[in-house]
């Protein structure tokens, strides 16, 4: 038997509850993200549920901008550890959320098959940080998309959500 190779979710946020990536949402998606072997992408593999269709026989694209936001949040999320000499999960915690996020859809994504998700930062690590994240059925590029995410600091970000 092979030994389980953690997910950057895992390490970094076990208690986590975005349905999207949530290693604790009781009914989230549970979205893993790996380092490619390469260093330089980071790498998902998700086969969507028969509820996340859009057009006959295609996956609803508003589930595969989810897919695409949680992805390139853990990849920015994993290049600033990396950026700062650190393993994932190790303190002090870090965090980002979505600032932009563009979408372009490039073909029509069917059901039924293993989507990979590939994306990786370009430019430099910094407070706001661009990503691009494509996702592949097979072969076919079928979603690339070019976002930026903010690193934040959480507990100011939780007190924010609270006042409002």
């Amino acid at each position: 038997m092979e030994p389980h190779n953690p997910s950057l979710q895992e390490l970094a946020s076990p208690a986590g509850t975005c349905f999207g990536c949530g290693c604790a949402h009781p009914s989230g998606l549970h979205i893993q993200s790996y380092w490619d072997e390469d260093g330089k992408h980071v790498v998902s593999k998700y086969t969507p549920r028969p509820e996340f269709i859009g057009w006959p026989g295609l996956v609803y694209g508003g589930f595969l901008a989810m897919l695409v936001d949680c992805h390139s949040n853990w990849t920015v999320m994993a290049h600033h550890y990396r950026a700062e000499g650190r393993e994932p999960g190790s303190l002090p915690k870090i965090e980002c959320v979505t600032g932009d996020l563009n979408i372009s859809y490039k073909k029509p994504t069917p059901m039924g098959g293993e989507l990979t998700l590939k994306a990786w930062v370009e430019g430099e690590v910094g407070r706001k940080t661009r990503v691009i994240c494509q996702i592949w059925a097979g072969d076919t590029l079928t979603v690339e998309a070019d976002s930026v995410f903010v690193k934040v600091d959480a507990a100011a970000l939780r007190h924010a959500a609270q006042v409002s």
